[in-house]
């Protein structure tokens, strides 16, 4: 069976996080997950925060991601989600793929509703910059209600 290496990084405002409805979504192949094939297998092999803004562990997170074999490296989907989303979304993904070497993926689970819900309020995710931003993680009102 075809193994893919995988890494994460998390926003540090979730550093306390558990990574749940991240390895969650990554078993069910569901949100940026999806993007697999079920008949490949998934091997986490890092999971750590940006350290906070201006995500000084970034460097340092995907040097030793990709040393631990790291053949993609997902921003995970609390950068997206949390406000203000992760001002630097773009600048970590361009960063890791040229440096490194690796595809780098925004997200992880699916986004839950209350996010959704309060996003839409506030008008955040409005642009097409955004609606690109979120399609790995955007999926249907059932799921994203079971990942709240």
């Amino acid at each position: 069976m075809e193994i893919i290496k995988i890494g994460i990084i998390i926003c540090d405002r979730y550093r306390r996080c558990a990574g749940g409805k991240c390895f969650r979504a990554m078993k069910n192949r569901e949100g940026a997950f999806s993007l697999y094939d079920k008949d490949i297998d998934l091997e986490i092999v890092g999971y750590t925060s940006c350290d906070g803004c201006p995500g000084g562990n970034i460097e340092y997170a995907g040097d030793e991601m990709v040393k631990n074999g790291a053949q993609v490296i997902h921003l995970a989907t609390g950068l997206v989600v949390g406000y203000p989303p992760c001002p630097y979304i773009d600048t970590f993904k361009t960063f890791l793929e040229n440096r490194y070497g690796v595809k780098v993926v925004v997200g992880t689970h699916p986004i839950p509703q209350k996010y959704v819900d309060n996003h839409e309020k506030l008008g955040t995710w409005k642009s097409a910059e955004w609606q690109e931003i979120l399609q790995p993680t955007w999926v249907d009102e059932k799921t994203r209600i079971a990942y709240n």
